[in-house]
This record gives C-alpha cells, structure tokens and sequence, in this order.
C-alpha cells in the first residue's frame, strides 16, 4: 500500500515525521547524565552507571490521566495535561525513594493534529524536566476509527532508581510516627467521572467563573496540573535516622484518595489515625461537597482533599522533614500518628470530619 493511498485510509505519516521535529526543542531541555539515545530510534537507551548509583534497584511506575482528558478536550486547553501523566508516575516511584531518570510516552488520537498533540507533549517534557526526568522516547499512533473527532488519550511509563539499602517500604513504621501530609494543587488526575456529573448535573460551563471563587475558570480551576513532589521528597529523604532515611513511608494520594492509599504502606499490626481539622479542606473540595451531595466517605475515598502526598516518618526527625520540604517550597501539614491496630479495626481513621467537612455523615 502506498503513503498516499495509506493517508487516504486517515493515517498522515508525515504530519507524524513533523511533530517529532516540533517535539524535540522541548525534549532536548530534559537530557540528564545516564541519556544516551537520541529521539526516533526504535528503542531509548540509558546508561545507568553514567548516573553514579552503586547498588541501584529499579523501580517502574505507568498511569494516564483520566478523564480529566475530556475536560481538556472540550475546553481546548491543552498545555497541563501532559504534567499530570507525568506526576501520577513520578509521584508513584518516588514514595519508594526513587529518582525518576526516564520517562517515556503514549499519544493515541483518530487524526493527528499536531498543534495539539505538541501542546500535550510539551506539558509532557515539562513535567519531566521538573523532575529532573529525562523524556527518551515514546509513541504516537494515529487510528481513525478508534477516537471521536478532536478526542485523544495520553499515559506514561517511568523508570527511577534506588539504592538497595535506601528503599523505602513502611517495613520501619512504629507507633508513634508522625504523618505529615503535603498540600495538593488542586483535584490532581482522580475522581473526575464523578467532577465531570457534578457539573453536567448542574448543567456549569467550565468558561463560567468556578462557583466558589470569581477569580478563576472552573476549567482553569480543575485543570490544574498534578502537582510534581519528587524534587522536594528527594531533599526530605537525605534527612538521616542513623544510616538510614528518616522518612518510613510515603503514599501518593491518588484514585482511592485516603482510605485506600494511606493503608497501603501501613504494616498490618499498625493504623493511621488522621484529624481532619489539621489542615483546611480547600474551597474546591467543599464546593464538590456540596454540589455533589458527598458523604464524607465519598470525600475521603474519592478525592486527595487537598493533601496530595503523605510522609510518614520517625517523631525525632519529623520537625527537620517538614522544614526540608517547606524550605522546597511545600505547604505541610501535621495529620496525625501511627498507632498500633487492633484485630479487625481500620487501618485508618480520619477523626473529626464532620467538624470541617461540608458534607453529609
């Protein structure tokens, strides 16, 4: 089958030769030490000795966006989204005390149109370089048939590394540990099936002025990238118990929210025992609440509510964390501590939540 006749079945090889040439400006700003491949080979290569670790181990995290995407798509703002498929893979291998060194890609789409796909793939490199992450490769594929008209997908595939004696795994969790919780940007990339009924049920324009702040869209608003917490964390984990990172756990508040996530780095014999009233749930979260009609268990188990990352970490050393990651530039918060868990008792617990939550018991 020949270019032309193949173009005529709705795939444009060379609209896909002409966004690698557009991308590569904004990859070229993400080259870290271990990058040893250029783009448009069949595979990415990565030098990990060039990077120094000596007794590295690998961890590997993939995610998309959701269906944030079709928030995007339907207000035409495409330049965060690629952040956020970024975030909710680098955020993923980082609770394990892992710097992400590469990332790679997914673009699918009915047709290509390249103004977008490369306002999607800068957000992409963005994040990454934020990250300190190199973007080496990834794939575009265009199949008419498959997507709506203007509709695409994205998703991510991250790869970091660890030194063996520094991973963290919430094996070291005591009673007594100190949960601290870091401030989200907004919504992130999870519980944007049940955002996007929330405003169709009462029939909002994400170009109106978001209900609950005249000072910003509601697209602007939900759209806000996922926030980025690796450069932070890997200044918190140079904090030293004796040889090791003072820091016992971290769980990256993601689809599940609370109550699934935090329990996920819990040991069984311990529990978390969280107080919703030391931190202020964000203006965005009570308007959900409300709008929504949301139990608080729908709060907790859906959204970040406004603490995107938690670290769990010794009780000495949780003033110095906390002031390493305010002095990276994030909001901390004191949640709550670890406590022992009884036989058949939660693992976890969010006390006082109908005190400063909007919503229904």
């Amino acid at each position: 089958m020949s270019q032309s006749a193949y173009k005529n079945a709705g795939v444009d090889i060379d609209a896909g030769a002409q966004l690698v040439d557009a991308i590569k400006p904004h990859i070229k700003k993400t080259h870290r030490s271990g990058v040893v491949s250029g783009l448009g080979g069949f595979g990415a290569l990565f030098d990990l000795k060039a990077t120094g670790y000596k007794d590295p181990i690998l961890v590997s995290g993939t995610d998309g966006v959701g269906t944030k995407l079709k928030i995007a798509i339907e207000t035409g703002k495409h330049d965060t989204i690629g952040i956020d498929a970024v975030a909710m893979c680098v955020n993923d291998i980082i609770v394990q005390g892992a710097e992400p060194l590469f990332f790679l890609d997914y673009f699918a789409t009915g047709k290509l149109e390249n103004t977008v796909a490369e306002k999607v793939i800068a957000g992409i490199a963005k994040g990454c370089e934020e990250s300190g992450c190199a973007l080496i490769g990834g794939e575009t594929a265009e199949m008419p048939g498959m997507y709506g008209e203007g509709d695409y997908d994205i998703a991510g595939f991250s790869v970091g590394a660890v030194e063996r004696e520094n991973i963290i795994t919430g094996e070291n969790i005591a009673q007594g540990d100190v949960i601290l919780g870091l401030a989200s940007s907004g919504v992130h990339s999870n519980g944007f099936s049940l955002v996007r009924h929330i405003v169709e049920k009462h029939n909002l324009s994400y170009a109106e002025k978001a209900p609950y702040d005249d000072n910003i869209t509601l697209a602007d608003a939900l759209l806000a990238p996922t926030k980025l917490y690796v450069r932070p964390l890997l200044e918190a984990l140079k904090v030293k118990d004796g040889d090791k990172p003072a820091i016992h756990a971290m769980a990256h508040i993601t689809g599940g929210g609370f109550l699934e996530n935090v329990p996920r780095v819990l040991p069984e014999t311990m529990a978390a025992r969280i107080d919703a009233q030391s931190w202020e749930l964000p203006a965005l979260f009570k308007w959900l609440a409300e709008a929504g009609d949301l139990t608080h268990e729908d709060l907790a188990s859906t959204f970040n509510c406004g603490i995107g990352m938690i670290v769990v970490c010794d009780k000495g050393h949780a003033a110095q964390i906390a002031n390493a990651l305010q002095d990276a530039g994030e909001q901390v918060f004191t949640l709550g501590t670890v406590e022992p868990r009884t036989e058949g008792a939660p693992a976890i617990t969010i006390d006082n939540m109908e005190g400063a939550w909007p919503a229904k018991k």
